[in-house]
């Protein structure tokens, strides 16, 4: 039985993991930060025309961030980012375009080239990047 955080997010979403053989299972107080997390990606939600919000990663474990090579200083460790699309609004750039120029709070928005990455990290930076074609990260959004 799925645990919701919100109306539209359940805990079991915010912490998947394709790696089985992995523990993913977040503790107590990443639990707390998944609910601050999908509250806001009901206000993503709402701004992106109440569009279904796919997510393909949000908490990661340790060995979990080490086995997708993920950085060391990830938002997902602490439970504050996901990876998404919303396929019924438009393609990651069109989101990408949509949330950065809203009102929505956030610390690190990057359009990833097939995916979304937001992350609600406490510093509320309102951090714009674009994944680079030979790696590395551009800052802003291609025009």
């Amino acid at each position: 039985m799925a645990i919701p955080l919100t109306a539209h997010f359940a805990l079991e979403e915010l912490a998947c993991t394709q790696h089985r053989e992995i523990d993913n299972r977040p503790p107590p107080e990443v639990v707390a930060n998944l609910r601050g997390t999908a509250a806001r990606l009901e206000e993503v939600r709402r701004l992106l025309g109440e569009r279904v919000i796919s997510v393909t990663s949000g908490y990661r474990c340790p060995e979990l961030n080490r086995a997708v090579g993920g950085s060391r200083t990830s938002a997902h460790l602490t439970g504050h980012a996901v990876d998404f699309n919303c396929y019924g609004f438009g393609d990651p750039l069109a989101v990408c375009r949509t949330i950065a120029e809203s009102g929505v709070g956030f610390d690190q928005l990057i359009e990833e080239g097939t995916w979304i990455h937001l992350s609600f990290d406490p510093r509320l930076r309102r951090q714009v990047l674009t994944k680079r074609p030979g790696g590395g990260y551009g800052l802003g959004l291609p025009q």
